[in-house]
C-alpha cells in the first residue's frame, strides 16, 4: 500500500499542467531527434541536456524521461523506412522492418513497433515501481567498502560490455577517471590537475563532456569520414495492422518484454544482447520462418522492439537504486541528475522521494503520450527524414555550441567542448566506447570518497574489503566479469583447434 500511495503522490506531481507539458515536449523532441538518421537516444539526450540547466529538477527529470522514451521509439522509424539504425538497439528492427517496408508493409511494421514499445514499456514500468524500492531498501544497509566495490563493478561491467574489447573499454574508463580528478580535492581542498587555469577549479562540467563526446563528435565524424550515402526511402502505407498481424505480434511483444526486463535490471550494459536474443527466439519459434530475411516477418520487428523498450525502462532500477548506469543514455541521465546535486543511489528514495516517484509516474504518462503521439503523427516524423545531412549536422553543432555557452557564458567552455569533440572523433575512429568516459567522470570522485572512507574504517588496512561478506561477494563478481569471458574464449579456441584436422 505504501508503494501505491507514493506512486499516487508521484502522479499528482507529474500530472500538473507544467510537468505534463514538459513530458509532452520531451516525447515530441525525443521522437523528432530519434527519427533523424544516424542519431541515437544518447546523442538526443546529450544534445538537449543544456536546455534544462535552468529548469526546476522534477520538471527536468520528467522532460528527460520523455526524451529518453521518444528517442528510443524514433529510432525504429528510421530503421524501418531507411534501413539506417541510429544505434545498435535498432539494428535488429532494421533487418526485418526494412524488408517489410520494401514489400509494401511499412505501416504495419511501424504500428507493431509503436504498440510493442508501449506494451513492453508499461510492463517494465510496473516492475520498476514494485522492485526499485525493495532494491533501494537492501542497498541502504551497505557501507563504504561495499559501495566502493559496487562502483568497481560498475566500472568493469560498463567497460567490458560496452566496448568491442576490454582493453579499449578500460582505456576509455581511465580517460574518464582522469577527467573526474580535475578540480578541487573533496577532502583537502587542494587544486588538482588544473594547469593553472581558473575555469578548471570547479572541475570539468559533465554536461559539456556528454555534449562534446556524443553530439559534437557525431557531427564531426559524419563531416570528416562519411561519404555521400544514397538513402532511398520506402513508401509509407497506412499505419494499421491486420488481424493476422495482431495475432502474430502480441506473443512476440510479451516474449520480448520477458527477455528485455532482466537485462535492464542487471548492470551488464546495453540493449544489443536482449534484442538479438529476442530476434533469435522469434525466428526459432515461428511456424514458418521463410519470411525472415525475405519479405520481412512482423515477429522480427515486434519482439526486438519490445525487448529494446523493456530493457531501457528496467535500466531505471540500477540507475535509481544503485547509481549504476547500464548504457550510454543512462550514463548521460546520471550526469543530468548530478547537475542538480542529486546522487542516484539507495538514499535517493528517502532524500528525494517526491522526485523519484514523480519520475516513475511520468514513465507511465510518457508511455501513453508516445502511443497517442506516434501512431497518428508517423507521417509528420517521416517528413523529417528529408532534411539534408549537411543542414542536420550544422544544426546539431549550432545547438550544442549555444547550449554549452549558455551554461556559464564562458568562451573557455567552447574551446573545451570542441577539444572533447575531437577526442570523441578519434575514439569513434578507433572503436573506443564513449560511455565509460562519462561513467568514469561521474563515479570516479564518488569511488575515491568511498575508498577513503573505507580505508579510514579499516585504519589504513586494505583488508577491510575482505572482512565483510557483501564486499567479498562483489569483489568475486568483479574478478569474474574480467576473467570469465577470457576463459570462455580460450576454451572455445582450444575446442576449435581440437576439431580441426591435423
Amino acid at each position: 500500500m505504501d508503494i501505491f500511495n507514493q506512486l499516487l503522490q508521484g502522479f499528482i506531481t507529474a500530472a500538473t499542467p507544467i510537468n505534463l507539458l514538459w513530458c509532452f515536449v520531451g516525447c515530441a523532441l525525443g521522437t523528432a531527434v530519434g527519427v533523424l538518421p544516424g542519431i541515437g537516444p544518447a546523442v538526443a539526450v546529450a544534445m538537449l541536456l543544456p536546455i534544462t540547466v535552468k529548469v526546476e529538477a522534477t520538471a527536468s527529470m520528467i522532460f528527460f524521461a520523455g526524451i529518453y522514451y521518444g528517442a528510443m521509439y524514433g529510432g525504429s522509424t528510421t530503421s524501418i523506412l531507411l534501413n539506417t539504425p541510429g544505434e545498435t538497439a535498432s539494428m535488429v528492427t532494421a533487418m526485418e522492418g526494412n524488408k517489410m517496408a520494401k514489400s509494401g508493409r511499412a505501416g504495419a511494421a511501424l504500428a507493431t513497433a509503436a504498440i510493442g514499445s508501449f506494451v513492453a514499456g508499461s510492463i517494465a514500468t510496473v516492475i520498476v515501481t514494485l522492485f526499485a524500492p525493495i532494491v533501494a531498501e537492501f542497498a541502504v544497509k551497505l557501507g563504504p567498502p561495499e559501495y566502493f566495490m559496487l562502483m568497481l563493478l560498475a566500472f568493469t561491467t560498463v567497460s567490458a560490455v560496452l566496448g568491442k574489447s576490454e582493453v579499449r573499454g578500460l582505456t576509455a574508463l581511465f580517460v574518464g577517471l582522469a577527467a573526474g580528478l580535475v578540480g578541487l580535492d573533496q577532502i583537502t581542498g587542494q587544486a588538482r590537475y588544473t594547469g593553472g587555469v581558473p575555469e578548471m577549479l570547479d572541475g570539468i562540467e559533465i554536461v559539456l563532456v556528454a555534449v562534446g563526446l556524443f553530439a559534437v563528435a557525431e557531427a564531426m565524424h559524419a563531416v570528416l569520414y562519411e561519404g555521400k550515402v544514397d538513402e532511398s526511402q520506402n513508401k509509407l502505407s497506412k499505419v494499421h495492422m491486420t488481424k493476422r498481424d495482431w495475432r502474430r505480434s502480441w506473443p512476440a511483444w510479451l516474449r520480448g518484454t520477458a527477455i528485455g526486463v532482466p537485462f535492464g535490471c542487471i548492470p551488464a550494459g546495453g540493449t544489443e544482447i536482449p534484442t538479438f536474443l529476442s530476434y533469435a527466439a522469434e525466428k526459432k519459434l515461428a511456424k514458418d520462418n521463410s519470411e525472415f530475411g525475405n519479405q520481412g516477418a512482423i515477429e522480427g520487428v515486434a519482439g526486438p522492439e519490445a525487448a529494446n523498450n523493456a530493457t531501457v525502462t528496467a535500466a531505471m532500477i540500477p540507475l535509481l537504486t544503485l547509481g549504476i548506469p547500464t548504457s550510454n543514455t543512462t550514463a548521460i541521465l546520471l550526469g543530468a541528475f548530478q547537475n542538480y546535486g542529486i546522487q542516484p543511489g539507495p538514499q535517493l528514495f528517502t532524500s528525494s522521494s517526491a522526485l523519484v516517484w514523480a519520475l516513475i509516474a511520468s514513465l507511465y504518462i510518457g508511455n501513453v503520450m508516445l502511443l497517442v503521439l506516434n501512431l497518428p503523427m508517423v507521417g509528420l516524423w517521416v517528413k523529417l527524414l528529408k532534411i539534408p545531412k549537411p543542414y542536420l549536422y550544422a544544426g546539431i553543432l549550432i545547438f550544442a555550441t549555444v547550449g554549452v555557452y549558455g551554461m556559464r557564458q564562458s568562451a573557455f567552455d567552447l574551446f573545451l567542448l570542441y577539444a572533447i569533440g575531437v577526442l570523441g572523433v578519434v575514439m569513434r575512429r578507433f572503436d573506443f566506447p564513449t560511455a565509460p568516459v562519462i561513467v568514469g567522470m561521474i563515479l570516479g570522485p564518488l569511488a575515491e570518497a568511498q575508498l577513503r572512507n573505507a580505508m579510514s574504517i579499516g585504519e589504513g588496512s586494505a583488508l577491510v574489503f575482505l572482512q565483510r561478506p557483501m564486499s567479498v561477494t562483489l569483489l568475486v563478481i568483479v574478478v569474474a566479469v574480467l576473467v570469465l569471458p577470457r576463459l570462455v574464449a580460450s576454451m572455445r579456441k582450444r575446442r576449435l583447434k581440437g576439431q580441426l584436422p591435423a
